[in-house]
């Protein structure tokens, strides 16, 4: 499968041509075939996992660096609860989660996106899926989640913040917790949102779906009274079904 990567000014992938503009019936068909089939698979894999919380933030940092270490906390408190810590499946503050998650005893699953750097599955999954496309992904990390807890990270973290944002704010999925941890480094994203208010490209109840904290304890308090006993969460996920070919895989 051709992966997206830039050479010479030229992406190289069948998603970018796809979205550049009109390409035959028959290339459109394909594609939208292989993002069907894409859905499906990812369905499978995720229908067992229970409610999850998305954590999500930057691939980069390391071990040592207070993001990740404050990450891995937030996953094994999460998991404490009940949840199954859901991430991107990658390095950095995703596997920092799914790690205090494992090593917890909890449930730790991963939606990987397939690039040709930084992203690989981190080896503290108990079950992930590779998805190539990156809007097949982020509806796959919503999907399953009560919660969202947005760690510091870069582009790719705002996009999926935002993504849970417009999705609460238009009634697509329910008022549930997103929670942005880190004051400091979410300082200024904070103030333009407050900026947006002011200016009214955003009304005054839309900063109500934000909670912002420092405290891991508050995190868990908040997720706790705005999800768990909000949404009655004590149902078990669904078993799996030997006539539709379904089992508790370690990954597809």
């Amino acid at each position: 499968m051709n992966h997206s990567i830039r050479h010479k000014n030229k992406l190289v992938t069948n998603e970018s041509l796809f979205i550049r503009g009109p390409l035959s019936r028959f290339r459109e068909l394909g594609f939208a075939i292989k993002v069907f089939f894409n859905f499906i698979r990812s369905f499978r894999v995720m229908h067992f996992v229970g409610p999850c919380v998305t954590v999500f933030g930057s691939a980069r940092f390391t071990k040592e660096s207070e993001h990740y270490q404050n990450a891995e906390k937030i996953g094994a408190e999460l998991s404490k609860m009940g949840f199954t810590v859901m991430t991107g499946g990658g390095p950095g503050i995703m596997e920092a989660a799914n790690k205090g998650a494992y090593e917890a005893g909890g449930y730790s699953v991963g939606c990987n996106i397939v690039l040709p750097f930084e992203q690989t599955p981190n080896p503290f999954l108990h079950k992930w899926i590779d998805i190539p496309y990156f809007f097949v992904r982020k509806v796959i990390l919503v999907k399953y989640s009560y919660a969202f807890v947005v760690m510091p990270g870069g582009i790719g973290t705002l996009d999926e913040l935002f993504e849970a944002l417009t999705l609460i704010q238009t009634k697509i999925i329910k008022n549930f917790p997103v929670v942005i941890f880190d004051t400091a480094y979410h300082k200024e994203l904070c103030e333009h949102i407050h900026l947006m208010a002011e200016r009214e490209s955003i009304s005054e109840a839309d900063l109500k779906l934000l909670y912002v904290t420092d405290s891991i304890d508050d995190l868990i308090r908040h997720i706790d009274t705005y999800a768990v006993k909000e949404f009655g969460l004590t149902k078990k996920a669904p078993k799996p079904k030997w006539w539709f070919g379904e089992k508790l895989k370690a990954n597809e």
